[in-house]
């Protein structure tokens, strides 16, 4: 099963419980796997509301009347509860890395260290309820692929301890580093650090909305309905539609017309040591009907920073263009395959547990091939034959 997270309004850690909730994740279920924190004084209650006319499920945090604020939480305090706690191993870490990151963000902007940054009492327990409830809640929804849309994070300030901070807030901001977000302008806080926090962590990637079967919708409620804005998070969850590896690259681009061709085996050579997935030249003719070529890089997003300084200081260019892309792609893994003239790689896509094509390491053949003094071909179609067997 696959899940995308619809963030159009934001998301903050009661919506996404909604969502799961919705989606038909029994509170109960969620109740169950929590009792396990051994924490005392709130409730979780659903109810369903309607948010500019579009119908979905609230959970909201309870916190008794009779609950006394205590001392304030630090790293250490809910560090100890979740390994008191007898949650699974799997789920202790995974909450603690996301509450690991809220204290570092904190800590960043206040300039202290997470050890020395605390959250108020009802605000931990709030806190501590939303993400742990979402990692149980994936559990339960036995997903294998997360996916989020971009986050809409709103705009405005709100009013926090210190005075009023602009949207996002500044632990937001933090965590959401080198995560595709955007504002239509509404004035409210859509997106908090909780909600952040928890997406930032279960995502495997930014997107829009891939194919595959949709199952389920769930409709998690945010607090404040906005009118003309329906402030819901939509959770789709279902069967992926394409059996395919999928991930998002940078395709990074630049014409030029003035440059010695030499070069071009050296840049290629370098772009693939830094870690471009591919490097090719096109023939194109330019204004003036000027031949020249067309250097394509498909990147990663961390390192495309680093191509394009490669590309400025070893070619003429003036200026490079780039956008993201979705691509599908066969898995691959690597086997050795016996032949009569040695043991050769070979590359085998996969889509699922199907061989969908199986590929001889050219390095490998061409070394044989002039070893034993055969045809390229004749290596090349004995691998295959094996392989195929």
């Amino acid at each position: 099963m696959i899940a995308y997270f619809d963030c159009f309004s934001g998301i903050s850690g009661d919506m996404i419980l909604g969502a799961m909730v919705d989606a038909g994740i029994p509170l109960n279920r969620l109740r169950r796997e929590l009792s396990k924190m051994n924490l005392s004084g709130y409730k979780l209650k659903e109810r369903e509301v309607k948010r500019a006319g579009i119908r979905g499920t609230k959970v909201d945090v309870l916190i008794s009347s009779k609950f006394k604020v205590q001392s304030s939480k630090r790293w250490k305090d809910i560090e100890g509860i979740v390994k008191r706690s007898s949650l699974s191993a799997e789920i202790k870490e995974k909450g603690l890395k996301i509450m690991r990151r809220l204290f570092e963000a904190e800590g960043n902007v206040h300039g202290e260290s997470p050890e020395k940054v605390h959250l108020h009492e009802l605000g931990a327990m709030d806190c501590i309820i939303d993400v742990f409830g979402a990692i149980i809640g994936m559990n339960l929804l036995n997903l294998e692929k997360i996916y989020s849309s971009p986050l809409n994070l709103g705009s405005g300030f709100i009013t926090a301890e210190h005075g009023d901070l602009p949207v996002p807030a500044p632990a937001t901001a933090e965590i959401l580093k080198g995560i595709p977000t955007y504002s239509t302008g509404i004035s409210y806080e859509l997106t908090t650090p909780t909600g952040a926090a928890i997406i930032a962590a279960i995502s495997d990637d930014f997107i829009s909305l891939p194919p595959f079967k949709i199952e389920k919708i769930g409709y998690g409620a945010g607090s404040k309905d906005i009118k003309g804005h329906p402030n819901v998070l939509r959770l789709f969850i279902g069967e992926d539609g394409m059996d395919y590896d999928k991930d998002e690259v940078v395709v990074v681009e630049t014409n030029i017309d003035d440059m010695n061709p030499q070069i071009y085996e050296h840049l290629i050579e370098r772009l693939l040591e830094e870690g471009a997935l591919d490097a090719y030249i096109t023939p194109i003719m330019m204004k003036k009907n000027r031949p020249a070529n067309l250097l394509t890089i498909l990147s990663g997003k961390k390192i495309m920073g680093v191509l394009i300084n490669t590309l400025f200081k070893e070619t003429t260019t003036f200026g490079v263009r780039f956008h993201s892309v979705s691509r599908y792609k066969l898995s691959k893994k690597i086997e050795k395959v016996k032949t009569k003239y040695g043991t050769i790689n070979v590359k085998v896509g996969l889509r699922g547990d199907d061989i969908i094509s199986i590929t001889p390491e050219y390095e490998d053949c061409r070394v044989i091939a002039k070893k034993k003094k055969l045809p390229l071909r004749t290596i090349l179609e004995e691998v295959k034959r094996k392989a195929i067997k």
